[in-house]
């Protein structure tokens, strides 16, 4: 059975497909796609099948990372598919609480930075649509530090091979 993870934005054109193309990657750089499935999915509806942001495009293309696949929203099923529901920020992992529909639905939901060693707990990846593309670059960074934190808790929790 494979462990499934699924991040979560608001629209899944930034910050999610960004941690799930960053994911993908360092799950197959350890070569536990066997083991290891990603996706991302938004809470919103309003960019449904849309491609991500150019500017997240752009972020990942500048760090040897590809993204892959279209917005899709985060739906009451998923839960059950998943293993972990993460969040990329507070009003994210809220919303993602509203629509569980039992203790062990809630239980999967994590945010992102909580896997950063070096971040607050609780602390939000900011939503970089509004800005500059500096806001990609930085958004990048800080998912990348986190999807490192998040794949070590996984090999550790699952005991899969490192």
């Amino acid at each position: 059975m494979k462990i499934r993870i699924c991040f979560v934005c608001l629209g899944n054109i930034c910050r999610s497909p960004t941690a799930e193309g960053i994911m993908r990657s360092l799950v197959e750089e350890a070569g536990l796609e066997e083991y290891i499935e990603i996706d991302s999915a938004g809470t919103s509806a309003e960019h449904l099948d849309e491609e991500p942001d150019p500017r997240t495009h752009e972020a990942a293309e500048e760090n040897g990372i590809s993204l892959v696949g279209t917005a899709r929203q985060f739906e009451i099923e998923d839960f059950a598919e998943f293993e972990y529901v993460i969040g990329m920020d507070g009003e994210n992992r809220d919303e993602l609480s509203s629509l569980a529909p039992d203790e062990t639905a809630e239980e999967k939901i994590f945010l992102i930075r909580d896997f950063e060693p070096r971040a607050r707990r609780d602390q939000d990846v900011p939503d970089p649509y509004y800005g500059g593309s500096d806001g990609f670059g930085e958004v990048f960074e800080i998912l990348k530090n986190a999807c490192r934190g998040l794949m070590e808790h996984v090999v550790i929790q699952h005991d899969l091979p490192s």
